[in-house]
Order: C-alpha cells, then sequence, then structure tokens
C-alpha cells in the first residue's frame, strides 16, 4: 500500500506542474499580442515644449539719451580775457581782467565772441582752449551795435561748432547754453532751456545813452557773467546764437545774438583769411523800436533811418533820417538785422539800390558801397 500511495502523489504532482506551466505560456503569449496592439497604434513624431500663442510682450528698456554732442560742442568752447573795458556789458568782477566766452566756428582758428568781451576791431586778447592752452588773440572784425566781434588765433586745426540756422527755430525748442560763467573756474558749463521768445528789441542804457538791441533771441537757459560771447546750440550741437545780455531784475529771461547776421563775414573770412567790410553808413530801427522814438511815425515794414554816418556813402545821396528803407535790390527788409546781413554778403565798391519810402513816396537811390575801416 505504501507503494501505491507514493506512485499516485507522483502522478498529481505531474498534472499541476504541466498544468501551471500551461497557464503561464498562455499569459506570456497574451502578454506579447497585447504589445504587438499596442506598438502598431503608435506613431512616430517629435515633440516640443508647448508655447502660449499670445506671449507677453516686454517693452523695450529706455535707453540713455545721448548727449554726445553736448560734449562735442564743449570742445569749441574758449575762454577770452583782456584788461577791463568800460561799459555795463562789461564783466567787471575780475579785478582788472574781464573775462568771457568765444565759439570756435572755423577749422583755422577763428571765434566768434560779443563786441563787449572781445573789443573793437585790431584790438587783442588772451584766448584759452579746452586744452588750457593760451594763444594770442586779434579782433579781425567787431560791430558794436549788435554786440559781436570775431577773433583769430594762429592755430592749423582746430575743432569747431557747426553753424545752425537761426532764421529756423521755434517757440519752445530745447537749448542750450554754454559758457563760462564767473570766470574760469567754472569754465564751459551747460546750462538747459528753450526758446522763450524771437525777435526780442531791448533797450541798453550805457554812458548816458540809450541802445536798443533788435532781433534778438530771447531764452530761460541760464546765462551769467562769463557766459557773454559763449554758444546757444540746438538738440543737433549747432551753433543758434551769441549769448549776449540778461535782465538783471528777473530770473530766466536771457538773450543771445542770432548766428545768421554773421554768416557772410564767416565764410569769407575762412575761405580768404579777410573781410573787406562794406559800409553803408546809417543806423535804423523796425517797427518794434519806433515807438519808443517817435511816436508819431506809423511803421508798419522797413527800416526807419535814425542816424546817418557823415564818412558814409547815404550821406549826400539825398536820403535823409526819418527816412524808411523798404527794399534793397528789390530784397524786402523789415530789420536791422536782415539790412546788415545783405550788405557784409557784398564788398565794397558793389552798388546797391534802395527803394526809400518818404511822406507816402516811394524813390529808388543807388548806393556805391564804401570800405569801412
Amino acid at each position: 500500500m505504501y507503494y501505491e500511495n507514493r506512485g499516485e502523489k507522483r502522478g498529481r504532482g505531474l498534472l499541476v506542474f504541466l498544468a501551471m506551466l500551461v497557464i503561464i505560456v498562455l499569459l506570456v503569449a497574451l502578454n506579447l499580442r497585447l504589445e504587438g496592439i499596442q506598438n502598431s497604434n503608435e506613431q512616430n513624431y517629435s515633440t516640443e515644449k508647448l508655447k502660449n500663442e499670445v506671449e507677453e510682450k516686454q517693452e523695450p528698456e529706455e535707453g540713455k539719451k545721448d548727449y554726445a554732442f553736448i560734449k562735442e560742442a564743449t570742445k569749441s568752447i574758449v575762454g577770452i580775457s583782456k584788461m577791463k573795458q568800460t561799459g555795463i556789458l562789461s564783466d567787471d568782477e575780475n579785478g582788472g581782467i574781464e573775462s568771457g566766452s568765444g565759439v570756435i566756428v572755423t577749422e583755422n582758428g577763428y571765434i566768434l565772441t560779443n563786441h563787449h568781451v572781445a573789443g573793437n576791431k585790431y584790438s587783442s586778447c588772451y584766448v584759452t582752449l579746452e586744452s588750457g592752452k593760451v594763444y594770442d588773440g586779434n579782433v579781425v572784425w567787431a560791430d558794436k551795435n549788435i554786440d559781436l566781434a570775431i577773433v583769430k588765433i594762429s592755430i592749423a586745426k582746430s575743432d569747431y561748432m557747426r553753424l545752425g540756422d537761426s532764421d529756423k527755430i521755434d517757440l519752445g525748442e530745447d537749448v542750450y547754453a554754454i559758457g563760462n560763467p564767473i570766470g574760469f573756474e567754472f569754465q564751459r558749463t551747460v546750462t538747459k532751456g528753450i526758446i522763450s521768445g524771437l525777435n526780442r528789441t531791448i533797450k541798453v542804457q550805457e554812458n548816458d545813452k540809450s541802445v536798443y538791441m533788435e532781433d534778438l533771441i530771447q531764452t530761460d537757459s541760464t546765462i551769467n557773467n562769463g557766459n557773454s560771447g559763449g554758444a546757444l546750440i540746438n538738440l543737433s550741437g549747432e551753433l543758434l546764437g551769441i549769448n549776449t545780455i540778461k535782465i538783471t531784475d528777473a530770473h530766466g529771461i536771457g538773450f543771445a545774438v542770432p548766428v545768421n547776421i554773421v554768416k557772410p563775414i564767416i565764410e569769407k573770412l575762412s575761405e580768404t583769411g579777410k573781410f573787406d567790410e562794406p559800409y553803408l553808413g546809417i543806423y535804423g530801427y523796425d517797427k518794434e523800436v519806433i515807438p519808443y522814438l517817435n511816436s508819431s511815425v506809423d511803421l508798419e515794414s522797413g527800416i526807419y533811418i535814425d542816424s546817418i554816418a557823415l564818412d558814409g556813402p547815404v550821406y549826400n545821396s539825398g536820403i535823409i533820417v526819418g527816412d524808411i528803407i523798404t527794399k534793397i535790390d528789390n530784397v524786402e527788409i523789415n530789420k536791422m538785422s536782415e539790412l546788415k546781413k545783405y550788405i557784409y554778403s557784398k564788398n565794397p565798391g558793389d552798388t546797391v539800390k534802395l527803394i526809400v519810402h518818404r511822406k507816402f513816396k516811394d524813390f529808388e537811390v543807388d548806393i556805391k558801397l564804401n570800405y569801412n575801416v
């Protein structure tokens, strides 16, 4: 019996083993089939991270404004010093030496400044450049009535300031004044402002005589003693005017002489090395000034002749004080600065035709320009 029971046990164990083996084989086969089905449904494709179609826009960071034009302009600003002159326009706080500013306007060393800074034609002064080098300066041209002068230094090549168009400036336009206020200690000081007014006329009392300066540029850029003769520039670094005077009992009211009036002179000096100044020999005022001088004159246009020089070509021409010049060579004029600019473009010996108005009548006069010594 013992042997029969053992054999039966072995038979049952073999059946269990075979059954388990079959189950394992079936499970493996089923798994392989399922993987095959899954692989058959897969597609080959590349992937990338999804992005929002509307991305957040970042405003560009505002860069630093470019003020290189100011730094470049300061290279053309010079200091001018000389023995003190008398007159209320003089900067006289430096112990017998008056100082002011100037602007180099040509590569070969011509400097534009004020008459009250540099002095009369043929006088001399000292010119200090940005480098600190000091030159002897000679005044080659000057006009006291418009408070401008041109100084020459012996230099082969220099930084210089480009000339702008003072006839094309607007109220409210940004400008910068550059000069040497209160002497050279604060040399090349830059102040910012705007064009506050155009074609201004101011009355200056000097040596018990009233003088009217016309066609000035008004600015609120700070102008102090020593700034006289310095530059008033635009945002392109171009010279618009020469700072000349300020109202002492008010803040933010300064004036500059427009540069256009002397462009013909600068061009001739730069190209030929000389300027033979043509001379008409009159001085007059426009409609803005004449009410202060003669309230009975109704001047709507033209130049009212206030004085005639005894050595000028207009003297003995038939033109008298009180006449009104309306045209020169058929060019209308309404400011003394316009008349001066036109005359500066001529040469001594040239003949100009003046249209003159007197007592409701017009007449023509030909004038041969003299040489202004």
